[in-house]
């Protein structure tokens, strides 16, 4: 009778021991366990044009011994800092004083403009433009030194070993950058090292843009381009920028006309397409016709998918006016977004003084044929 009991004891010890229902609690009703969605990974960018220091620019902001160029560019800092990456096409040499300072035509600025370059948070600089060789080889190599100190720069255009391409990685997304200028205004380039400065040549340019596209998730060409001062881009212009679409390029920045150009999406049949902003005119300067103080800064958002196939889109897209303030004699030059510019400081402009018809309404006539969304505040503030 014992072991029947023992055995019926076993029995059921063995049947709950084996009971499928788990040991912890049930989730509550309705409560559904998901897997975490990564979000898509992204980049905001700005660039700027021509960054063009005059002789006036030179000597009004000499002093005390030293050149400090950082007031000309308090009022955008924030617009640049905040940014994600900053493009600048440094239009001027920075040689040094054994050089000699000098303007237009063969241009020489102070050293110390690059530091205020990169503390207003500028990261890709391009060299390729016609000044590029105004001292020379030697002039450019010590320009190129210089920058090579600045840790936050990468450098485009212009190397001394002349390699051209450059891949910036920032938040899992991959941006490669080539550079090319029409010309170097007649100046040679050194038998020796005929690659210093990348200028257009369009077999070298495609097997330079076949070259890298593979490697990198957006490509981003630079171009110094156009007549000057032309408001509309000319036929090389349209013709170089359709024959970079064909090659799958991503983004054209466009610079050297001095004046703002339309910006323009090139479709290509394939569905393929190309954003082109053909001029962003002026950033600094001390130029004297109303069309060359109002440039732009180019703002967008590059963005990759988290997850395989990583889909690629370009939104965001627009530009904010960018007013360049100086006052008679050339003096106090100072950048300004146009949605800071008031009347107070248009009638102090120096070419109010000297008769130009520089108004209101003509800075924001201008925005009517750039073809692109007009950005009336700073987007990267959170």
């Amino acid at each position: 009778m014992k072991n029947k009991f023992f055995i019926l004891l076993l029995i059921t010890f063995i049947f709950y021991s084996c009971d499928p229902k788990p040991l912890i609690p049930e989730t509550e009703p309705g409560l559904e366990i998901t897997e975490e969605v990564l979000p898509d990974y992204t980049v905001t960018f700005v660039a700027a044009g021509d960054n063009l220091f005059h002789d006036t620019i030179i000597n009004n902001f000499f002093i005390n011994g030293t050149h400090d160029f950082s007031p000309i560019y308090t009022e955008v800092k924030s617009i640049i800092t905040n940014a994600d990456l900053a493009f600048i096409n440094q239009e001027t040499v920075m040689a040094g004083t054994s050089f000699g300072y000098s303007g237009y035509p063969l241009f020489n600025t102070p050293q110390s403009l690059a530091r205020t370059l990169a503390d207003t948070g500028f990261d890709i600089v391009n060299i390729a433009n016609n000044h590029a060789m105004d001292k020379g080889r030697n002039g450019l190599y010590a320009t190129l030194d210089l920058l090579d100190t600045i840790e936050e720069f990468t450098v485009i255009g212009a190397r001394k070993e002349g390699e051209s391409a450059r891949i910036v990685e920032k938040n899992n997304i991959k941006l490669g950058f080539l550079s090319y200028t029409y010309g170097l205004n007649g100046i040679p380039l050194p038998r020796d090292n005929p690659n210093l400065v990348s200028v257009i040549d369009r077999e070298k340019m495609a097997l330079e843009i076949n070259a890298l596209r593979p490697l990198c998730d957006f490509l981003i060409v630079s171009v110094h381009w156009g007549g000057e001062y032309l408001l509309q881009p000319d036929r090389d212009q349209t013709s170089l920028a359709q024959f970079m679409a064909e090659h799958n390029v991503d983004l054209i920045i466009g610079h050297h006309p001095h004046v703002l150009q339309r910006v323009e999406t090139i479709t290509l049949p394939d569905g393929r397409k190309t954003l082109c902003f053909f001029s962003l005119g002026n950033f600094a300067s001390n130029q004297r016709e109303r069309e060359r103080v109002i440039g732009g800064l180019m703002v967008l958002t590059f963005t990759k998918s988290a997850y395989y196939p990583f889909e690629l889109s370009i939104s965001d897209i627009g530009m904010i006016p960018v007013v360049t303030h100086y006052e008679s004699g050339f003096r106090n030059t100072k950048l300004y977004p146009l949605y800071m510019y008031t009347d107070e400081l248009l009638e102090t402009h120096g070419l109010r003084s000297a008769g130009s018809r520089l108004t209101m309404d003509f800075l924001y006539t201008v925005m009517e044929r750039l073809n692109t969304r007009i950005i009336m505040y700073n987007p990267f503030l959170k």
